[in-house]
This record gives structure tokens, sequence and C-alpha cells, in this order.
């Protein structure tokens, strides 16, 4: 059986190679990214506890709870809350958290591009390899004048059709995981931009509150 998958392979043709290394780095990425997000979503309740305490002037623990967590809301907020705290404040204040914030989902984005590459041109090289495949066939019934049967024919074709079905097989879990991973990381970005627009009505609120 393996021979057997492994004889089809070979059939389809260098196309397949470049498939397989195709869906190997797809898969590898996907499982990276997995790892790199688990957390991304995670600490919605440390916030919360920690602006409670930011409004109640308990500025230490309300830093203490942010900087324990580990998702890009915590560290944007940690750093808004330090500002605030040293007196910072206004449009540059603002600017500076948007650009911590923009490095926060360029990082959580990276090699997302990479994954929609794949799945776009996957079918494109499955495609290739089907028409390569079936121009041999035909050539080599045009060479056999009329001597080939059906089945050598029927045989040429489902061996190009091989290419097909791997574009596809290597493209829809690189756009299942693309699409996947673009809205964690859009969930995140949506918890950064949340939390700073709390800790800022907090922190307006309450203009006065002592520091750390």
């Amino acid at each position: 059986m393996a021979g057997n998958l492994v004889g089809m392979f070979v059939s389809g043709g260098p196309i397949m190679f470049v498939l397989l290394a195709l869906s190997i780095l797809s898969l590898t990425i996907i499982a990276a990214k997995v790892i790199q997000l688990r957390n991304v979503r995670s600490g919605g309740a440390r916030r919360s506890e920690a602006l409670t305490n930011w409004q109640t002037g308990d500025r230490q623990q309300a830093f203490d709870a942010v900087r324990a967590g580990r998702a890009p809301a915590d560290r944007v907020m940690a750093y808004a809350m330090e500002a605030l705290d040293q007196g910072f404040s206004g449009p540059k204040l603002d600017a500076e958290v948007a650009r911590r914030g923009n490095e926060e989902l360029a990082h959580m984005s990276g090699a997302i591009r990479i994954l929609e590459l794949i799945a776009m041109i996957s079918p494109l090289l499955g495609l290739l390899g089907t028409v390569l495949g079936m121009i041999q066939s035909f050539q080599e019934l045009e060479l056999a004048q009329g001597s080939a049967n059906a089945s050598v024919l029927a045989g040429g074709i489902w061996l190009a059709l091989l290419t097909t079905a791997a574009g596809l097989l290597t493209a829809i879990p690189a756009a299942v995981g693309a699409s996947l991973i673009s809205g964690r990381v859009e969930s995140a970005t949506l918890a950064i931009e949340g939390a700073i627009s709390q800790l800022m009505l907090t922190e307006a609120a309450k203009p006065g509150a002592g520091k750390v």
C-alpha cells in the first residue's frame, strides 16, 4: 500500500514535490502560530481587576496585575499605566501606545501572508501539473497513431489529475489555518484597543489619582 502511494506520488512529477514542500511549510507555520498565539486572548478578568484598582488609587496592585499577564493587551496596558503614572498624557502618549499596539499586531500577524499565498498558489500549481500531464498523455496518444486503447489514455489522465488533488489538499489547510489565525489576531487586537480605551476613560474620570 505504501509503495503504491509513493509510486503515485512520484508519477505526479516535480510539481508534487513542490506541493509537498508547501504543505510541510504550511503545517509548520500553523503549528508555530498556534503555540505563539495560545495566550493572546487571555487575562480579561485580570485587566478588569487592574482597572478597578487603578480607579480606586491602588496603582501598585494594578501594575502587578497587568505585569503578570502574558497577552499583548497586558503588555500595552502595562506601558500605558507606567506612562500615565510618570505624568505623560495627550497626543504623544496616544501615538506611542498606538505604535506599541501596531508592533504587537505585526508580531502576531507574522507568516499569515505566507499561509494565504500557499492557499492561493497551490491549486494553481496543481492545475498546472494536470495540464502538463494531459498534454503528455495526448502526445503519447498521438505517437501511438491510433493503437493506444482507452485504458492507457485514462491511466495517463488520472495520473495527471493527481496534482490537482494534491494542490487542493495543500491549499485547504493553509486557507483554514490563515482564516482561524487571523480571527485570533483580530480578537487580540480588539482586546488591546478595549483595554487602553477603558484605562484612558478611567484616568480621565480620576485625573488626580496618586502615583505608585
